[in-house]
């Protein structure tokens, strides 16, 4: 372990050197106190950016890290370089999101001679992204490099996994496969394996519902192509590595991406890579549209093939679309491509990307209407750079794209769900009411419940559920903290009617709403309850649609106390 250095004063960095294998050492950048990638979503317990040296007759890196680790990371690879007398040959890159490739340039400075191997669409983007001529090695699925010694790496093309330029790596001599962002997790810890499966666990499925979930159609076209693959050890880009669990986490993906490919909705979402906010605003776009069951397929519009397009806006119910650059040939063929495939039967949705360039949403939506297909809801507008309440914003807005497509399905399956006398007896069950109210920075939550109990005595904890499709779910992860606030009896229908509101995506669920902030920072109403609990989330059991969530108490207070908390009686139980 390197020394501990400081980066902004106060986020810890630290660089790690594990043996993974025969010949193969990774380095690990420790990044023990982010908490926020990308700003789209919490990091509980930092992440790591994890690299590898393959010492064959040649020596080559797979992927680099993050920029902020220049110093720590270079003396950490020329020190393991030097001991062994050793350059380097190759640079592999898996795909080129800057906290893999940010330190690509300065290898390149270092080590002018060495080779980079990538997809033809990654060295694109490294080229632009480091502004030099290095040499290229360009690959495609089932080319190999020879090592020597035995290290022979194969590539498997891997696109939106989860960026279009993805490749995966194979070194058949020990068994390990290089997947970058597949099969990771933001964990960072000091013991570089999966050696605790209960304590990475959740962090591997947010990981998979954040980044690969919209993606689920692709995860399974990698693990197809790797299914002949004897690998036992996979070397992610982020948190350990998987070998102590590999069959069960890898079963967890194919399992994951399998339900969603049973969605009778799905929904192509097109944005431009590497153009101002369009791929991080799209992933977030894609996760609220998982949310609600439907399926994603993503589309690079500046680098889609036509004929695949056409097919894949054949099999879609809807269409969501992040405004490419005004000024792009190939986007403009793109759309002109898309205009071309959809159907009146399609709902679209139109979204600003903040690049400075993009179309104008009002030209785009005119351009559907044109063709007969009309807006599921408003186009979606950036007016400045997105932060927490923007991304929280367009994730509902996805979750909203999608509840009008699964709509008469829902109302279907909820009807259906249970007999008429069963829903009746279980409707006899009581809960209270209570507002759950969340927040995070710029983003806040909140909604009406009823689903509600206490769960344990030591320590004091209850249990929410909480649908999958509400947007409150996105700030009650593991590690997050919310306010529970007891409606008062006989004094709840102010505040019952406006959270049942309907709200636009991205609204204040709280405007109109006097409150003030918790210890935890979570709004507690300041009329009509009579206490409030404040809570942090320790672990959540999924169903089939809702997430159960169970949360300890850290503090709390009665506001009212000759009064009583407010009954919810229901007639059936195939709704709230």
């Amino acid at each position: 372990m390197s020394e501990v250095v400081k980066w902004g004063q106060e986020k810890r960095l630290q660089t790690q050197v594990v043996e993974v294998a025969d010949d193969t050492i990774s380095i690990r950048s420790l990044d023990w106190d982010r908490d926020r990638f990308d700003i789209e979503f919490g990091l509980q317990e930092g992440t790591t950016y994890n690299s590898f040296l393959i010492f064959g007759e040649k020596t080559c890196l797979v992927d680099a890290s993050h920029e902020k680790f220049r110093d720590l990371y270079m003396k950490t690879l020329t020190d393991e370089l030097e001991k062994r007398g050793r350059k380097l040959d190759y640079v592999v890159v898996s795909h080129t999101e800057p906290d893999h490739s940010g330190l690509i340039p300065d290898i390149i400075d270092a080590f002018p001679d060495v080779k980079i191997a990538g997809s033809k669409v990654a060295l694109m983007y490294l080229k632009g992204l480091t502004n030099r001529d290095f040499t290229q090695n360009p690959v495609k699925g089932g080319d190999k490099i020879d090592l020597g010694k035995g290290h022979e790496l194969e590539f498997v093309m891997a696109p939106n996994l989860h960026w279009p330029d993805t490749m995966f790596s194979f070194d058949s001599s020990t068994g390990v496969l290089y997947t970058c962002d597949a099969f990771g997790l933001h964990y960072c810890d000091s013991e570089p394996f999966d050696t605790d499966l209960n304590a990475i666990a959740p962090h591997f499925r947010f990981y998979y519902d954040c980044l690969m979930k919209p993606n689920a159609r692709s995860v399974l076209s990698a693990l197809k192509r790797t299914k002949a693959m004897d690998y036992s050890t996979i070397a992610v880009g982020h948190g350990p590595l998987l070998r102590y669990n590999l069959s069960e986490l890898v079963g967890r993906y194919q399992s994951w991406s399998e339900a969603v490919g049973k969605a009778t909705a799905s929904v192509a979402v097109l944005y431009s890579s590497d153009y101002g906010y369009s791929d991080r605003l799209s992933q977030t776009l894609a996760r609220g549209i998982t949310k609600a069951g439907a399926a994603t397929e993503m589309v690079d519009v500046l680098s889609i093939d036509p004929q695949e397009l056409v097919e894949i806006v054949g099999r879609s119910t809807g269409i969501a679309l992040m405004a490419p650059p005004t000024d792009s040939a190939t986007a403009q063929k793109t759309l002109d491509t898309l205009l071309s495939a959809v159907n009146k039967k399609q709902k679209v949705l139109i979204l600003e990307s903040y690049g400075g360039r993009d179309e104008p949403v009002d030209t785009l939506t005119n351009n559907f209407v044109g063709v007969g297909v009309e807006p599921a809801l408003d186009a979606v507008r950036i007016k400045e750079v997105p932060n927490e309440g923007t991304y929280q914003g367009i994730e509902e807005a996805g979750t909203r794209l999608a509840q009008s497509l699964t709509k008469k399905e829902s109302i279907a399956k909820m009807k259906a769900s249970m007999p008429a006398e069963v829903a009746k007896s279980l409707a006899r069950v009581a809960g209270g009411l209570y507002v759950i109210t969340a927040a995070n920075k710029s983003a806040r939550g909140a909604m009406l419940a009823s689903w509600v109990a206490q769960a344990s005595f030591e320590p004091l904890g209850l249990t929410v559920a909480v649908a999958k499709d509400r947007a409150i779910e996105s700030l009650m992860q593991v590690g997050d903290t919310f306010v529970m606030n007891c409606l008062e009896e006989g004094n709840y229908s102010a505040n019952m009617k406006h959270f049942l509101k309907r709200f636009p995506p991205g609204a204040d669920r709280l405007d109109g709403i006097d409150w003030s902030p918790a210890k935890n920072g979570s709004p507690v109403l300041e009329s009509g309850i009579v206490a409030y609990i404040e809570c942090k989330v320790v672990s959540r059991m999924e169903t089939a649609d809702h997430w159960l969530t169970y949360a300890e108490v850290t503090d709390g207070a009665v506001v009212n106390s000759d009064k009583k908390t407010a009954v919810h009686r229901r007639k059936v139980a195939n709704y709230y």
